[in-house]
């Protein structure tokens, strides 16, 4: 049986632009499709999911499901999965929701330390810290 062919719509393309824009960043469905929308380029919702859901299976793209109240997250990896040949942990804002994507050389020592005293190993791409982000306390 053949695989169906990935065919490249102008949407597709348009989301993998942006996704690559926003590298190192996280992004909601919501963002994706605030963005299009703001830029009069017209991509249903539907047809984000799928196309994330695709790149998630690639490996282009990462989704963080940080607790079952807020909306995935997703972040570019290229193909160079920059976040998973490294420690990140993320830090979710408790007043307006964002979360950031955090590589400290701090958290590596402290997972070592985990590791080697407590014989705890973290999931760091599953590892949320909670408090308030620096705009919010700005505020």
């Amino acid at each position: 049986m053949s695989e169906k062919a990935q065919y490249r719509t102008r949407q597709i393309t348009e989301l993998e632009n942006y996704l690559c824009s926003m590298e190192g960043k996280h992004v909601t469905v919501s963002d994706i499709c605030k963005y299009f929308k703001s830029q009069g380029i017209s991509i249903g919702t539907t047809t984000v999911y799928r196309q994330l859901d695709r790149m998630v299976e690639q490996g282009l793209v990462a989704k963080y499901v940080v607790d079952g109240t807020s909306s995935a997250c997703f972040e570019y990896l290229g193909h160079d999965e920059h976040c998973h040949k490294h420690i990140c942990f993320h830090c979710k804002c408790e007043k307006c929701g964002k979360v950031i994507h955090l590589e400290c050389g701090e958290m590596t020592h402290l997972g070592e330390h985990m590791l080697e005293d407590h014989g705890f190993q973290w999931d760091f791409t599953r590892t949320v810290f909670y408090g308030i982000c620096e705009e919010c306390r700005g505020k």
